[in-house]
């Protein structure tokens, strides 16, 4: 062989070479990468999964759909779960919505399948089988990306590694939900631009006030990540109770529940303070205990439904065809045709047979023996330190940062008329007075906004969970608000 002969061939060894050890080191990098990343993630305390599907769903899941938890705390002995929804519309720019549900302590479930997320139980009765999942054309994840944590710490699926992390204060749950979207961000950085809104129902009017005050709080501090914090939604939202618990009484008189004669005693005698009552007020304490009785074996949360329970944590011992238990555990005999057997209680139902399938924890990607039984509202190591949340739509009005708040108008647990009052000690001027607003052509409810960004609607024939009830109402209402429109 030739020199010359030889030259090609010595250059294809020496590329092959070069070759060979440019991708060996291009694998070397790719694997850093990966370690630094799967180390980031780690020391963020994140672990989630892309869900594709779902059991009791046919087919694929028709939009990105993520579950997972967040370490919280400094020893990351809090482990919250979540279920991440991207909007349907444009993920890029659509709002990110962080939605909490009330109690404390029941399930981000609550929302996801009841109220604003894309699917809902098929209900059907009890025949055995694992319950089916149909879409919710009124998600509001067609207009924003969501993420339905559950919190405090015992909530849904949301776990401590001790009994000290086991237990939490308003405060404590707060910090946590904090940290958790700091985390949650930092890992999902695609969403740090997005606008940022904070929402919930029921009790998460304590909470979700107190949460927006710690994300503007860092954000003025500079703590990274800058959350893009624009604002916040309520519906039926606890915020002071002397003031709601007190309107319960107007609203029982103007919806027909206690006799006229029994109202104007009640004001005279209790002059507006009915549920604090100096012991010596006999003539009040009366009038109170007659308007107990009066209402007594009413679906609070929704005056026109019928009474039958909706967090049992046994919902087969509820909603058996034979017998099922009032709120104060009385047992009431139910026939097949039962007002309790409807359509609505029997998805209550269906949400704990379909979270305690092996095959269902599976596809959410549940840490095994995280928890037991999965129950819809859970008992927790809970302490209420904050008893009214006013101050910091105060706080947060000052800074500028919009609010919907909404009230289903039948919900008597925390009735309409007392969140216009609490609103209206705000003392903001009126921008848009007191009008329907309009669904399909169809008087929907009424609304007011202040000049603090704040709007405030009743939705029609909505009970305590508004969406839960008006579904396709509740819709719109979100994506004109969201879309800065007026409703």
């Amino acid at each position: 062989m030739t020199a010359e002969m030889a030259v090609p061939k010595t250059k294809a060894k020496l590329n092959l070479f070069k070759f060979q050890t440019d991708r060996l080191v291009w694998c070397r990098i790719m694997l850093l990468v990966l370690s630094l990343l799967l180390a980031c993630s780690s020391q963020l305390g994140l672990s989630y999964s892309a869900v594709k599907s779902l059991p009791g769903f046919q087919g694929l899941l028709p939009f990105d759909f993520e579950t997972g938890y967040v370490g919280v705390d400094e020893s990351e002995d809090v482990q919250l779960f979540y279920h991440f929804v991207k909007s349907e519309s444009n993920p890029k720019e659509d709002p990110l919505l962080l939605w909490l549900t009330g109690g404390p302590g029941c399930s981000s479930i609550s929302g996801l399948m009841y109220e604003i997320g894309p699917l809902n139980f098929k209900a059907k009765q009890n025949d055995g089988s694992l319950p089916e999942l149909v879409l919710n054309p009124n998600s509001w994840s067609k207009v924003a990306s969501i993420i339905f944590l559950d919190l405090p710490v015992g909530t849904g699926f949301s776990y401590a590694r001790t009994s000290l992390a086991s237990s939490s204060t308003d405060l404590q749950a707060c910090d946590q939900a904090y940290q958790f979207m700091r985390k949650w961000l930092m890992d999902h950085p695609e969403f740090l631009s997005n606008p940022f809104y904070v929402g919930g129902d029921s009790y998460s009017g304590i909470t979700v006030p107190i949460i927006g005050q710690l994300i503007s709080n860092g954000n003025e501090a500079g703590i990274d990540p800058f959350i893009n914090l624009k604002g916040y939604v309520l519906g039926n939202p606890k915020t002071i109770s002397s003031i709601e618990d007190n309107y319960k009484i107007p609203f029982a008189h103007g919806h027909g529940l206690i006799s006229d004669e029994l109202y104007e005693s009640l004001q005279r005698n209790c002059k507006g303070e009915y549920f604090n009552v100096d012991p010596k007020n006999t003539k009040c304490l009366e009038d109170v205990e007659a308007y107990t009785q009066g209402t007594n074996g009413l679906n609070t949360a929704h005056i026109l439904e019928p009474n039958c329970g909706f967090a049992s944590p046994r919902p087969w011992d509820w909603f058996s065809k034979r017998r099922s238990l009032d709120d104060t555990n009385k047992e009431l005999v139910v026939s097949e045709s039962s007002p309790c057997a409807s359509s609505r209680i029997d998805r209550y139902r269906l949400s704990h047979s379909w979270l305690n399938n092996d095959g269902v924890r599976e596809a959410l990607h549940i840490q095994k023996g995280s928890i037991g039984e999965w129950v819809r509202c859970s008992k927790l190591l809970y302490t209420k330190t904050i008893t009214e949340s006013f101050q910091y739509h105060v706080n947060l009005s000052k800074k500028g940062f919009r609010s919907l708040i909404y009230n289903g108008d039948h919900d008597m647990l925390l009735p309409f008329l007392g969140t216009q009052a609490w609103i209206r000690s705000l003392n903001y001027s009126i921008v848009d007075d007191w009008r329907s607003w309009v669904v399909q052509g169809q008087v929907t409810g009424y609304t007011r906004t202040y000049s603090n960004g704040m709007t405030f609607a009743t939705v029609k024939g909505g009970g305590h969970t508004a969406p839960e009830y008006k579904p396709i109402e509740c819709y719109a209402m979100f994506e004109r608000w969201i879309s800065h429109q007026p409703l």
